[in-house]
């Protein structure tokens, strides 16, 4: 892994806070069960090894070592690509593809929320199924095909599994159609997956459509939680 460019990280001091119009008994015991659980995951986010790794190197959040673990194992990214990070912010993994690519190569990082600047990077802020921004991703590439797109792409988690999964998979369908326009033919695909209703059929969709599908649970994913990436390589 190589020695990230030394910086100031963006502070996060908003705790996540729910509340309820009416405050039946139900409702008060779910909202001190979030409030709960809230404070549980603050607390362990503050004392997480990754956490203090990535303010120490100068990353903007914990979540580049789990693309740094995917490129040691698969090498992914490489110099002189052109790389799309779909759901960019905070802007970790254009961070870090930003200095595998070089200077002949291109990261190009979108998301609805806006980054802070980094060098090298050039950035799109929009939701890439509008017509506007997929124009402005057009300008960009110059009718030239990706050859990497990376996706860490995640809804606003409500808590409610039968709500949180569609909306992660569906997700992940918008950045495979993206990426099955704008891929090479020996490109490669890296989407973030929760495993779940529609997973299955989701992964039978890339099995179809790429040549190779393997599956990463980096160290840095939080040992509780569901996720896992899938690394694509060669379209069909």
């Amino acid at each position: 892994m190589q020695s990230p460019k030394a910086r100031m990280l963006p502070q996060q001091n908003g705790e996540p806070f729910t509340y309820c119009m009416k405050l039946a008994p139900s409702c008060k015991l779910q909202a001190m069960s979030r409030s709960k659980s809230s404070k549980r995951w603050l607390q362990e986010h503050h004392q997480d090894s990754y956490v203090l790794k990535a303010r120490e190197q100068g990353y903007r959040s914990r979540a580049v070592y789990k693309l740094a673990e995917i490129q040691q194992k698969d090498r992914i990214i490489k110099p002189a690509q052109l790389v799309l990070d779909l759901g960019a912010a905070p802007g970790g993994w254009s961070e870090y593809a930003e200095q595998i690519v070089g200077d002949q190569g291109r990261v190009i990082a979108l998301d609805l929320l806006s980054i802070e600047p980094i060098a090298g990077v050039e950035f799109i802020q929009g939701d890439f199924t509008e017509q506007q921004t997929l124009d402005q991703l057009l300008i960009l590439i110059d009718d030239r095909r990706l050859d990497l797109v990376l996706s860490d792409m995640a809804p606003n988690l409500s808590g409610m599994g039968s709500v949180d999964q569609p909306r992660s998979i569906y997700l992940a369908e918008l950045a495979f159609d993206l990426t099955r326009q704008f891929l090479t033919t020996d490109g490669v695909f890296v989407v973030k997956l929760f495993q779940g209703e529609g997973f299955e059929d989701f992964i039978s969709l890339l099995r179809q459509s790429f040549k190779a599908v393997r599956f990463r649970k980096p160290d840095a994913s939080r040992a509780r939680s569901s996720e896992i990436y899938a690394v694509c390589s060669g379209l069909k």
